[in-house]
């Protein structure tokens, strides 16, 4: 018999883009065998190479404007033209049974020429042209007019292919569909093989309502597989407007094996939700005992895969949307070994290209104790890496989930990789990986899955160089090479990082202890970076107190090919007991708006409590040191490529301190060529509360420092507390307080000797944080001419009045030389010490010189005078008050109590200091040297230390 095949209703649209569409549709041709016409009739199948490009298998009329094909269509395939309502003549001459049912208005059909025969057999028909191969006829679909415009469907007996139409689910449409068979609504419409079914459609839109699904039932269990490409029975063309699934189940023995070929493109594997282009997907499946698992769904272009293997058995759907008209089904089914395993899937590399693939199932959980392998075709030339995107392991109780890597040249084939491990990389030419699963927990059984990326590229120079990184002295230092953040969607070839140069992955992270020889596997090495991390942590006070430690970038991070995004430092110490201090190879600068940084890199120094940002630093500034109170981190980020040359030359230096309150404390020296900008911690967020932070500003000799604010107010506003700032002159004790919440903040003041600056915060409200900015400006110090004029008369009339005053002293005293001689007379109950100055001599009066007074003359005698009626004598302690020539201002000035609400107070060094105020001591008494009963704490120091200090279990003064 020949091939029959379905053709469509004459309303049944065809695309525009096939060749000659306008011109035909079909060209009907009716060939008898032994039997007469009418008894057996069907449409010969026309293929698109037997019209060079014509579309077939499309039952039409032929346009009477296209007179090629009005004129000499039969002839052009060795036929005669049929008259309408006539039937064809039989091979010997005699007329046939006229037909029942007339054939379409306008169409133009085709009858054997006289002298041809058709072949016998049951029925059969094949006329010059036929491309189908022997066979049951597939099912017939055509219009019958009779029926008001229904489509009739028969499915042939023996065929093995069955058509079901049924509801798409979920129902998105919004007006209802009915699927009528004679007149009458049906939800599903099953056509069996011997069966013939008329049918249509109450809306103009069906594929929005429903489904169409061919299935055919293919057997290799008793031969071989049918030879050559699987026909798609009826192809699309044919069908009705629906969406369309053509499925092909093909048996075989369990231990046969059975490979799917694809012609054309090759297949790209996509993951669940995805979508291809064009709409048409291919899905593979195989079968493990009664089982059906899933091997992949795949587009038809841009892909690699070229052929899959299975064992047992095969399920290929083809997925149609309603719009495309396909006549090929694009593989071919062909026997083969047994593969021992569940399948194999091939995939070819022409060039350069990535290819992203997943275990079977996936996401759901690969089959229990199973085998699946990928075999990659790669050209020697190239290179090839894989990396993991995602993948989970079940509960296995015995053998143990892994996968395996046969690699050319390899001298431990088959290589055994956990999927928690780096991958192997830069790999020249083929080479297969497998995933194999194990025995599951029955009761808590998990998912394995696994998808993953193969990518092939040009190997790249620097893939043959190796370098070394030596962290064997190292206790804390982790070093991570990772990719930088993707700046684009499109393709680009990746960058790997090979350990040893096989084990390679998109990031690798080095920890201390070990020394390590890498290498990359990428074309572009600016799209990767390193990041370090190292701790430095100090838990013995005696021994870390004083001590300082080096913050450098070892050389061997430095001579990578990649760059050092970010080195930090995490600096630790015992609570309350000690502090840090910081101090640079060169000066810093504070990064702000109005002189930001542009070295190559910069440090960035963090607070570990209230997450305290002191802010970013850079070389060529004035800061000479920062002082932290507690746990602190210090990051060098770079931002140019030039830093590898810069850092070694730039460091910084960390000490152990004794403890001290306040947050952060810096000192600056500014320059006297540019201003020097400072601004508060946490600039961003605002101080945090309840936090201190002072700046000891130096003014060098000769020079006058202007300080300036860049706002009148702060706009701080407190909940609880005082926000206050101080600023204090070192050398004349002198301080000014303000309030921040209240008082306007001074206008541009100068000083000529180095100052404090301590701003104090409260608890703000929310969104009224503090944040200050100012900057300090040095001058050379000039004098005035009106003051250097009255300095000069001033000096000259105060030494004129010495020199008076001089010669009076000497004419009195040659006076009183006449006299008798002066009697002084000693007081013993006199005070002669200044207030509140501490006892300075510690020794008694037998140890010291304290009781021989110089300035009496030796002709004055006063023994007589200081003896008592008991005849003992009194013999006071006599001490002479010297100024303190001691260092001072070395510590910043204490902030109020943040509860203080005192105004805003100034005290100069031209006020006497509040021991002046008391009572001075009678000029008739000048010789009353006795020392009142000594207090308790008359001992005190007067020492002022560098920083108030604390000792652990010490309580405050």
């Amino acid at each position: 018999m020949g091939k029959a095949v379905l053709s469509l209703p004459r309303a049944q649209p065809f695309p525009a883009a096939q060749p000659y569409s306008k011109a035909i549709r079909l060209i009907t041709v009716y060939l008898r065998g032994a039997q007469h016409c009418a008894e057996s009739r069907h449409p010969v199948s026309l293929g698109l190479d037997t019209f060079g490009g014509l579309p077939a298998d499309v039952t039409n009329d032929v346009p009477d404007e296209d007179s090629l094909l009005r004129n000499d269509s039969c002839h052009f395939l060795g036929l005669q033209h049929k008259s309408r309502g006539s039937p064809c003549p039989p091979p010997g001459g005699d007329p046939a049974p006229k037909r029942r049912r007339a054939r379409p208005r306008a169409a133009r059909s085709c009858c054997p020429s006289p002298g041809t025969s058709a072949p016998r057999g049951a029925g059969g028909c094949e006329g010059r042209g036929f491309l189908g191969a022997t066979g049951p006829p597939p099912p017939r679909v055509r219009e019958v007019p009779e029926n008001g415009g229904d489509t009739e469907i028969t499915v042939p007996r023996g065929s093995g292919v069955t058509i079901l139409i049924k509801p798409v689910t979920p129902a998105v449409a919004p007006r209802p569909c009915h699927l009528l068979v004679a007149k009458r609504p049906m939800s599903v419409l099953f056509v069996k093989p011997g069966e013939r079914t008329s049918f249509t459609f109450t809306c103009p839109d069906p594929e929005k309502h429903f489904v169409l699904e061919i299935q055919k039932n293919v057997d290799c269990t008793s031969g071989p597989c049918p030879p050559g490409e699987v026909p798609l029975q009826p192809p699309a063309a044919a069908l009705p407007a629906l969406n369309k699934t053509f499925v092909w189940d093909v048996r075989a023995h369990k231990s046969a094996g059975l490979e799917l070929r694809f012609s054309g493109p090759r297949l790209r594997q996509i993951g669940p939700g995805d979508r291809c282009p064009d709409g048409v997907t291919r899905t593979v499946s195989g079968r493990v005992g009664t089982t059906v698992v899933k091997i992949g769904t795949f587009c038809g272009s841009n892909g690699t895969v070229s052929r899959v293997k299975l064992q047992e058995g095969v399920k290929v759907a083809l997925h149609l949307p309603w719009f495309q008209h396909r006549n090929v089904s694009g593989f071919s089914i062909v026997n083969h070994t047994a593969i021992k395993r569940l399948c194999i899937i091939e995939s070819v590399f022409e060039g350069e290209g990535a290819a992203t693939l997943m275990s079977a199932n996936y996401p759901a959980g690969f089959p229990e104790d199973e085998l699946m392998t990928w075999q990659f075709v790669v050209p020697a030339h190239l290179r090839a890496s894989v990396s993991f995107l995602d993948f989970n392991v079940s509960n296995c109780v015995r053998k143990e989930e892994r996968v395996e890597y046969h690699i050319p040249g390899s001298a431990t084939n088959p290589e055994v990789f956990r999927l928690d491990e780096p991958q192997p990389g830069n790999m020249a030419g083929n080479f297969n990986l497998s995933l194999q699963g194990c025995d599951q927990d029955t009761q808590s059984p998990g998912a394995l899955r696994l998808r993953f990326r193969v990518l092939v590229q040009h190997p790249q120079t620097e893939s043959n160089r190796t370098y070394v990184v030596d962290l064997s002295q190292e206790r804390t230092l982790f070093l991570t090479i990772e990719p930088r953040p993707k700046l684009s969607r499109r393709f680009v070839a990746g960058c790997f990082v090979c350990l040893e140069s096989r084990t390679c992955s998109p990031n690798v992270t080095l920890a201390p202890g070990s020394k390590y020889k890498i290498s990359f596997l990428c074309d572009d090495l600016t799209r990767l970076w390193a990041l370090a991390e190292k701790t430095l942590s100090c838990s013995d006070y005696h021994y870390c107190r004083r001590r300082s430690f080096p913050l450098q970038v070892p050389a061997d991070v430095l001579r990578l090919p990649v760059q050092l995004r970010d080195f930090s430092w995490k600096l630790l110490v015992p609570k309350d007991r000690l502090s840090l201090a910081l101090t640079p190879a060169q000066k810093l600068q504070q990064h702000t708006h109005e002189r930001p940084c542009n070295a190559s890199f910069s440090y960035l120094v963090a607070g570990a409590v209230h997450d305290l940002h002191f802010g970013w630093f850079c070389a060529g500034g004035s800061i000479e040191q920062v002082l932290v109170r507690q746990n602190s981190s210090v990051t060098l980020r770079t931002f140019a490529p030039g830093f590898q040359t810069e850092v070694p030359g730039q460091g910084l230096t960390v000490s152990f301190l004794p403890y001290f309150k306040e947050e952060g404390i810096f000192t600056v020296t500014p320059d006297t060529k540019s201003k020097v900008y400072l601004r508060t911690p946490n600039w961003d967020r605002g101080l945090p509360a309840l936090s201190s932070v002072s700046w000891n500003i130096s003014v060098p000799s000769g020079q006058e420092a202007c300080l300036t604010f860049s706002k009148e107010r702060t706009g701080v506003v407190c909940q609880s507390g005082r926000a206050f700032m101080i600023i204090q002159e070192q050398r004349t004790r002198a301080e000014e307080i303000f309030s921040l919440e209240d008082d306007r903040l001074p206008k541009p003041s100068f000083h000529h000797h180095s100052f404090w600056v301590n701003i104090s915060n409260c608890s703000p409200a929310s969104g009224k944080q503090l944040d200050l900015l100012f900057w300090v400006t040095l001058t050379p110090r000039t004098l005035d001419l009106t003051v250097v004029i009255a300095a000069v008369v001033g000096g000259g009339v105060l030494l004129l009045f010495a020199l008076g005053l001089i010669i009076c002293c000497v004419k009195k005293k040659k006076k009183k030389g006449n006299k008798g001689p002066a009697v002084g007379v000693y007081n013993g109950n006199i005070n002669t010490q200044m207030p509140l100055q501490a006892k300075k001599f510690q020794k008694g009066r037998k140890d010291n010189d304290s009781h021989v007074y110089a300035v009496i003359d030796d002709t004055m005698v006063y023994g007589h005078l200081l003896q008592d009626s008991g005849g003992s004598f009194l013999q006071p302690e006599v001490d002479t008050y010297r100024p303190f020539q001691g260092a001072m201002g070395e510590h910043p000035p204490s902030p109020p109590p943040p509860c203080s609400r005192a105004p805003t107070t100034k005290l100069t060094a031209e006020e006497p200091p509040p021991h002046a105020l008391l009572e001075p001591e009678s000029e008739s008494e000048p010789y009353t040297f006795s020392h009142p009963s000594q207090a308790a704490g008359s001992h005190r120091s007067t020492h002022v230390p560098l920083l108030d200090t604390q000792e652990p279990g010490q309580p405050e003064e």
